[in-house]
């Protein structure tokens, strides 16, 4: 279980509840009836956890996906990966901390792995602008994920970014030109690609990376053209607005599926991935695996036929105007 320091809004009651339960266990000598007093409060608490989650609007599962204590991509490397080397710079400008690449192993699969870290520090959040890569990140990604298909490694790459980054150097040196290059790149590589949205997927940043032939998102993740915060900021000139800009988004996992967006929602563990991050990294696993082995046993040609037409039935759309 790991260690949550921050409360949610909507999480008070399920903390009060908790507190109540340290409390009783915490008390000596324990009566028979604390013991049953405190068996009581926690299917309580794990009814209360249920409900609260299952019942999460649009700006609540926004606020779970940006939760500080949620696994990030060096959490899933640690847990999920049985070794990871990486790999660096992109032989142009430099070494972007926002998105880290590099050689991993995943039970019998290597594995090229790739993905966004937002740091878990103040100084490694400085470093890596909170996930916001810059154009050498994509460069730097694009060039590994070459390799991989070269020597036949499946990718697989974990998104959790609020975005590309934003500022004048990142533009100068070919911010949107890289972005759209990577997703040229992906479209049609020659190998299995598994993409998975860990936590925030925002706009270009994300789908730099986010072009595969099977794209999940964690349960309480979101995947979006563009933040609340922005969407708000355009539409009604205050980002007081955001709740109601990420319900008319329909950003939530479900609602991505629902739309054929993306392919498959990975359950978390009761509570959100914050709670339990092996439980979280076990899950991941089990559904990385089996796409794997699913993936590895198609043709090539197949593979990047179905990754094509898979991004092409994304969207309704009118050929013909109607009669």
């Amino acid at each position: 279980m790991a260690s949550t320091t921050f409360q949610l809004p909507f999480e008070q009651p399920i903390y009060e509840l908790e507190e109540q339960i340290r409390d009783l266990e915490g008390a000596e000598p324990k009566a028979a009836e604390t013991h049953e007093q405190i068996r009581a409060l926690r299917k309580q608490l794990n009814e209360m956890l249920r409900t609260t989650y299952k019942s999460l609007d649009e700006w609540e599962t926004v606020r779970v996906a940006r939760h500080p204590d949620r696994p990030m991509f060096t959490d899933y490397v640690d847990l999920v990966f049985d070794e990871f080397v990486e790999l660096h710079g992109d032989k142009f400008f430099g070494d972007d901390r926002a998105l880290r690449a590099g050689f991993a192993q995943i039970d019998e699969f290597k594995v090229m792995l790739v993905g966004h870290h937002k740091g878990k520090t103040l100084k490694e959040r400085n470093e890596c602008f909170f996930g916001c890569a810059h154009p050498e990140g994509y460069r730097k990604a694009i060039e590994k994920m070459r390799l991989a298909a070269k020597y036949g490694l499946p990718i697989i790459t974990l998104i959790d970014t609020p975005g590309a980054y934003p500022g004048i150097g990142a533009e100068e040196r070919g911010q949107a030109q890289v972005i759209a290059q990577s997703m040229l790149e992906m479209s049609r590589l020659g190998t299995p690609i598994i993409c998975v949205v860990i936590g925030e997927g925002g706009s270009g940043g994300a789908l730099g990376i986010g072009v595969g032939d099977r794209v999940a998102v964690l349960e309480n993740a979101y995947y979006s053209v563009i933040s609340p915060e922005g969407c708000a900021g355009i539409l009604w000139k205050s980002h007081d607005f955001a709740p109601q800009a990420a319900k008319a988004l329909k950003i939530t996992a479900r609602h991505l599926e629902k739309l054929g967006v993306i392919d498959d929602v990975v359950e978390e563990p009761l509570g959100g991935a914050h709670r339990d991050h092996h439980q979280m990294a076990t899950r991941l696993k089990m559904y990385l695996v089996k796409e794997l082995r699913e993936l590895t046993r198609m043709p090539t040609d197949e593979l990047v036929q179905q990754r094509y037409e898979k991004f092409r039935k994304i969207g309704p759309y009118l050929e013909t105007a109607p009669a």
